[in-house]
């Protein structure tokens, strides 16, 4: 490793920023936050004492002393802002979603290849210990061929928030929110569905845009089909679904509950100690023999671990290690994404 730390500029220091990159990145040993690019100054300098602050990307791209610029400013800034820092000849990281639509994420996939630089996408929920466990689980084989798969993110948010997350803006709306997340994890357990059929409604008294949706992704063919996995998330559960729900030829999986790492960041805790990404909501599993249940058990999480994105990213520039979100993984993910709008538009199931 280098004896020189990289530098990481941050370009937004909303949610994004302030909850998922600055603490989790400055995790990373080997990796410095050097510059925030923010129009709140004072929240940032509060966060990171000694930290530069500028007043905007341009200020921040200017600096020549950023090897790394992660962007978590709003969706629709995504594709400008990270074909500005690769025209610099820097690193980039984007937050999810990638781009606004698949052509957008094809024409910076072109440009890093064209400049040799680093582009990926922070798909941090590929570090839940929940989805560390699930994935364990299903290569062992214990549950036998998977038939069914269920992932849910159901919050209770009744209130329409003023933000643009929640505004008719290009890039809002739960589906390219959460929408990224499930959808990715799926196609890291199973590869890219046949079809892909989605659901979409604004449900809340006041809702700009979609607050929920409904995915089926159908597997007719490759090594896991027959399969059927639903995706859905919304904003009105009260009482939330199990996180996931798995069917197998050998039995069955079910874990409550979400990763706590996001809770943790959000009340400001800083990654690191003996306690970080323990998830003490253990998995239920069944396992059956000839029709008689034979094992019923409790499945314990792997431990989460945010910060390894940020720790393969360093690897990655640093030439010892794979990029850990490549764009071609994520070019894939927004073209599903882009089919699943479609698919909503339309009401019916489409192939990709």
């Amino acid at each position: 490793m280098s004896s020189s730390p990289l530098r990481v500029g941050l370009i937004g220091y909303g949610f994004a920023g302030q909850t998922f990159h600055a603490p989790v990145l400055s995790a990373v040993p080997g990796l410095e936050l050097a510059a925030v690019a923010s129009s709140q100054p004072d929240k940032v300098r509060a966060d990171w004492p000694g930290v530069a602050v500028e007043p905007d990307s341009a200020a921040l791209l200017a600096r020549p002393d950023i090897d790394l610029v992660v962007i978590a400013a709003p969706n629709a800034q995504h594709h400008p802002l990270a074909q500005a820092a690769l025209e610099a000849g820097r690193h980039v990281v984007v937050d999810k979603p990638f781009t606004l639509d698949a052509a957008q994420a094809r024409e910076l996939a072109a440009l890093a290849a064209q400049q040799g630089r680093l582009l990926s996408v922070y798909q941090n929920r590929r570090f839940d210990a929940d989805f560390l466990t699930l994935r364990a689980l299903l290569a062992s084989g214990q549950l036998g061929r998977p038939v069914y798969f269920e992932s849910h993110f159901d919050r209770f948010r009744p209130q329409v928030r003023e933000r643009w997350r929640e505004q008719a803006v290009p890039g809002a709306g739960l589906w390219v929110d959460l929408g990224a997340h499930l959808l990715d994890q799926a196609v890291q357990l199973f590869g890219r569905p046949d079809t892909l059929q989605l659901d979409t409604a604004a449900l809340r008294d006041g809702a700009q845009v979609e607050d929920y949706f409904h995915a089926v992704l159908r597997y007719e063919t490759g090594p896991h089909a027959p399969l059927r996995v639903v995706l859905h998330a919304t904003t009105l559960a009260a009482h939330a679904a199990p996180r996931y729900l798995v069917h197998g030829t050998r039995g069955s999986y079910v874990k409550q509950g979400v990763d706590p790492q996001e809770d943790a960041l959000r009340a400001g805790a800083r990654p690191g100690g003996d306690d970080w990404g323990v998830d003490p909501l253990l998995g239920d599993l069944k396992v059956v023999a000839v029709e008689n249940w034979v094992r019923d058990s409790s499945v314990p999480n792997h431990r989460g671990n945010y910060v390894a994105y940020y720790a393969a990213v360093r690897d990655a520039i640093l030439g010892v290690g794979p990029n850990p979100v490549p764009p071609e993984q994520a070019v894939a993910l927004m073209e599903l994404l882009d089919l699943g709008t479609r698919s909503a538009r339309e009401g019916r199931a489409l192939s990709p």
